[in-house]
């Protein structure tokens, strides 16, 4: 009975130091809050679709280089919203990142739903 309290305990512990690997997910009419908290939205589409329309100040990081390893550019001293255009590679994007220790929140949708202004 003891060996299997002590084989309990020890699978708690490694869970907990495990953490649950998920991340935020927002609704995207709550970027502009997070913006003026000092989070930087941070685009994962591919450049030309970045260029098109995108969330005034976000920086582009597309997808495909995060899937690299690329982090060039990025601050883990720097919160993100990480968005793309329906929802879908933001949620790749934000795994990628918060497995190599960057402080995120996931937009559910994607640019297609923004209202707010863009440049």
């Amino acid at each position: 009975m003891k060996r299997l309290i002590s084989l309990l305990m020890l699978a708690m512990l490694v869970l907990a130091a495990c953490g649950n690997g998920e991340y935020e997910t927002i609704a995207i009419e709550e970027v502009a809050a997070k913006q003026e908290a000092g989070y930087m939205v941070l685009d994962v589409r591919e450049p030309y679709e970045y260029e098109e329309a995108h969330i005034i100040g976000a920086e582009n990081k597309p997808l495909s280089t995060l899937r690299e390893e690329e982090f060039s550019g990025l601050s883990k001293d720097q919160p993100y919203v990480i968005i793309c255009q329906s929802g879908n590679r933001s949620k790749e994007a934000s795994a990628i990142l918060q497995d190599a220790g960057y402080e995120l929140v996931n937009v559910s949708e994607g640019m297609s739903s923004w209202e707010g202004e863009v440049e």
